[in-house]
């Protein structure tokens, strides 16, 4: 099939028929794939094992997970977080260990670990930058909405595992603990990664206030004080007051960070960020980070930066270089950070959903925008992974912006999905 048919259909998206007839299209190319393994646990990407990403990110779990949960397919959702539940149950002693004191935190392999086997919810022993409590924060938010809403039902480990999460974000003193954050690179105090833990708690707390379940809320044979969850939420937001719209505001230069488009999930999945300083931050990403083919996760991002391929092997591209993460920089170009597919996503459902509030015809206007981008972003027939394939992100290769290796991405996926899915919303309302 040629692209014509696609093309066709993509514009000009004015009514619900239309858009109903590009989403049955693009799941006719399996475009919205979410191949999982037997527990229900989803790989970063697919079919593609040179580049590691068929091990089990916490993170991409969530997104992705959260993205089926959103469009109404609640039943992979559900199974992937009772098998990510399962999972940290199983190595709650990283948790035990750093809480008591018996391992420090310092010690990142001493972490929990956010990548592992998903076959048989083993820790892979591969040194990893597993320092990312925004991976942790994701767990705790979404498995406590799912809760919450009624959709899981807890069992005395899941809770005691809950408590755990809140005793080692206690331990590890979030709000001033330097992580390696949604791009696992160098360690910093991070808003993005602050954020996400807020967004955890705050959630725990609604669901455990609405159960009254406070109780039962215990660490061994120690209560969890519903003051303890304030204290570390309250904490937690000061110190991201101080950092935000920024993502890291520590004096080091190599550290410091003015735009992240990790921040964006702030405002969208998470809720956490709204009003004034929402808007503040998407129009630093709009306007510091948006290319002609996606978006910067910041400036300076080295990884798959132009002609990635000729200057590491496929076993080295995805490496651990949060260590080391000046190598890598080195070989950037300013101006030619990879310009990456998740985002422009994200900006269509946060100014559709504010589009229904307001009516505002710029909410409108930018939620086609973003979702034009990133229809634009999937692979064509030329492509050697297929077409209408959703990539991580376009690199540049010998001067010509080409979709990296990680294609297809489930996130990317995942938030394209969410994306027309608030599309049709818009629609019915104007209609």
């Amino acid at each position: 099939m040629d692209d014509s048919k696609f093309l066709s259909l993509k514009q000009p998206l004015q009514t619900l028929g239309e858009t109903e007839q590009l989403i049955s299209f693009l799941e006719s190319q399996n475009t919205f794939s979410f191949p999982a393994l037997k527990n229900g646990l989803f790989p970063a990407a697919i079919a593609h094992e040179s580049t590691g990403y068929q091990s089990i990110w916490v993170r991409d779990n969530i997104h992705v997970a959260h993205a089926l949960y959103a469009v109404g397919n609640e039943k992979p959702a559900c199974q992937a977080m009772a098998t990510l539940t399962d999972y940290f149950i199983k190595h709650r002693d990283r948790f035990d260990d750093i809480i008591s004191g018996k391992t420090k935190a310092a010690e990142v392999m001493k972490r929990p670990h956010i990548r592992f086997d998903g076959n048989t919810l083993g820790e892979i022993d591969e040194k990893w930058a597993h320092a990312q409590n925004d991976a942790l924060g994701y767990y705790l938010w979404f498995y406590s909405l799912l809760l919450l809403q009624g959709k899981l039902t807890p069992t005395h480990d899941s809770l005691e595992l809950l408590a755990a999460f809140v005793r080692y974000f206690e331990k590890i003193r979030f709000w001033e603990d330097a992580d390696s954050g949604h791009w696992e690179e160098a360690r910093k105090v991070e808003a993005s990664s602050i954020g996400t833990v807020i967004a955890g708690l705050m959630t725990l707390k609604q669901y455990l206030d609405q159960n009254e379940n406070w109780s039962q809320f215990t660490f061994g044979k120690k209560h969890v004080p519903v003051e303890m969850v304030d204290e570390l939420i309250q904490q937690g937001q000061t110190t991201l007051s101080q950092i935000l719209p920024a993502e890291c505001i520590q004096p080091d230069p190599l550290l410091a960070r003015k735009y992240d488009g990790a921040l964006l999930f702030l405002i969208y999945p998470l809720g956490l960020v709204q009003g004034e300083m929402a808007e503040t931050i998407m129009e630093d990403v709009r306007t510091h980070l948006m290319g002609d083919y996606g978006i910067r996760r910041y400036l300076g991002d080295s990884y798959w930066c132009a002609d990635y391929k000729e200057m590491f092997s496929e076993d080295d591209r995805t490496s651990d270089f949060s260590e080391d993460q000046a190598s890598r920089d080195k070989l950037l170009k300013p101006g030619q950070e990879a310009q990456w597919c998740i985002f422009d996503s994200i900006l269509s459902v946060i100014y559709g959903q504010r589009f229904l509030q307001s009516d505002h015809s710029d909410d409108y206007e930018n939620q086609r925008l973003h979702l034009d981008r990133a229809l634009n972003q999937l692979t064509t027939q030329e492509c050697s992974f297929g077409a209408y394939r959703c990539p991580e992100s376009y690199f540049l290769e010998k001067g010509k912006y080409v979709p990296n290796d990680i294609t297809p991405l489930l996130w990317t996926q995942g938030n394209l999905m969410m994306a027309l899915h608030q599309w049709k919303q818009t629609v019915k309302a104007r209609s």
